[in-house]
């Protein structure tokens, strides 16, 4: 068991495989944030990319993904969040985003999730 609490980001599709419509990218956030609470509930720290990218976005003038503003903001943004995390909460779906996020993840030694059932309570 832990005996202090994990910042755990969680990394799964957000822009793939939507064809960068609204709606499925904000379907692909509400399934991110679907194992936030739980990983709480543990005693972690769960944290998302987009969490913090999508404010920014907003303020840099982001007008679609893709766009300047989102490349400069949108990877870099999940990058700066994961070098501060202990680990990361990897979800089902095809995201080379958050399969980079993950090689980033092992090549710092930082324990990768694919289950929650596997993280430990604090």
């Amino acid at each position: 068991m832990n005996n202090k609490p994990l910042l755990i980001l969680i990394a799964g599709p957000y822009r793939s495989g939507t064809n960068d419509a609204p709606a499925l990218m904000a379907e692909n956030l509400r399934k991110m944030e679907a194992v936030a609470l739980p990983i709480f509930r543990a005693g972690h720290i769960p944290v998302i990319g987009e969490w913090f990218a999508l404010p920014l976005l907003k303020q840099a003038g982001s007008k679609h993904p893709g766009d300047k503003a989102y490349e400069e903001i949108s990877y870099p943004v999940s990058h700066r969040v994961l070098a501060r995390c202990d680990a990361i909460f990897r979800i089902a779906g095809a995201s080379k985003g958050a399969d980079e996020d993950v090689r980033i993840a092992k090549e710092n030694g930082l324990k990768v999730y694919y289950n929650l059932e596997d993280i430990e309570s604090v």
